[in-house]
């Protein structure tokens, strides 16, 4: 009976294929998790030296899955630098199958979907698994922009979890120096640009997406983004008021509501500087990416509003 090749195995494969130019045969058992890491450092290095290209297209399926645990690992260089950007560049490729893309769209959909009261407890202690998670389906929902190979009520679900997701966004840490990037909010809003861009989203789709856009714009809390956090968020913002589906009057309902301050929000305190910086780090990129796009119907929709939203900061 033949068995799936683990992480480990595929790593070896590729270290001969890359040397001596021969295939290898999988056949060990799967192990779990994202070991060994410094195995991993090693061949993956090797690996993105050659541009992610030195590898059977077999073996690259395989490992395309594996790496998935290594989305989480706490070292940075072998979260972001290795395991994300070879996702990335087989996604951006054209690299992985359909099928391979469906199993990573259910396993990362899967994750953003835990939660802290799941049964069998909450795996992504450190924090780093569910955001790049929700940057590596970012890249899913590009390649099927690119090349649908969603089917409509996947396209539907994926909308879906990472609306949830967005929206129950509680840890805001960014960079930490010796552990790198969380940026939960960030990589967030990086998966509803892709969506946003999809010509096959319709309003039901974009609705959700604004609505978890708006939860996260100035959140409760005294926190501060530091991280440009706004202008990510800000993003997909932009790029559906290019479409014809919000008219003026939708936008000015949208904006009035991000500037409505909750009712214990009157006086000054580190909540309410918190809350005005927030706003301003969204609506300044906004109003100026407007300005600067030279789309005439994008700016009738959305600059008035914006602007308005701004001058009520002063």
């Amino acid at each position: 009976m033949k068995h799936r090749a683990s992480f480990a195995d595929n790593l070896r494969c590729f270290g001969v294929i890359a040397t001596l130019a021969i295939g290898c045969v999988l056949a060990a058992p799967a192990s779990a998790g994202c070991s060994p890491a410094a195995a991993m450092h090693d061949q993956l290095k090797l690996l993105k030296r050659d541009k992610w290209q030195s590898v059977q297209d077999a073996v690259r399926q395989t490992m395309s899955i594996d790496l998935l645990d290594c989305l989480g690992a706490p070292d940075p260089v072998l979260r972001d630098e290795l395991t994300f950007e070879a996702l990335s560049a087989w996604m951006r490729g054209k690299q992985l199958t359909p099928e391979t893309l469906r199993i990573i769209n259910g396993k990362l959909q899967a994750v953003l979907n835990e939660s802290k009261s799941a049964a069998g407890g909450f795996t992504d202690s450190a924090g780093f698994l569910q955001p790049f998670a929700a940057l590596t389906l970012a890249e899913i929902a590009r390649a099927d922009r690119i090349q649908a190979f969603l089917t409509d009520k996947e396209l539907d679900g994926l909308v879906d979890t990472a609306a949830n997701y967005l929206i129950n966004v509680r840890d805001y840490r960014g960079y930490v120096e010796g552990e790198g990037w969380r940026h939960g909010v960030a990589h967030g809003a990086d998966l509803m640009l892709q969506l946003s861009l999809n010509p096959r989203l319709t309003r039901s789709h974009l609705d959700r997406i604004l609505a978890a856009i708006a939860s996260q714009i100035a959140p409760p809390g005294e926190h501060f983004y530091r991280y440009h956090e706004g202008e990510r968020l800000m993003a997909p913002v932009f790029y559906i008021a290019r479409r014809d589906t919000y008219q003026t009057a939708d936008w000015d309902t949208w904006i009035t509501a991000l500037r409505q301050a909750p009712k214990d929000q009157s006086n000054v305190s580190q909540a309410t500087l918190a809350r005005r910086h927030n706003l301003s780090g969204f609506l300044l990129p906004l109003y100026f990416s407007l300005r600067e796009s030279g789309d005439m119907r994008q700016q009738e929709r959305l600059l008035p509003a914006t602007t308005k939203a701004l001058k009520a900061l002063d």
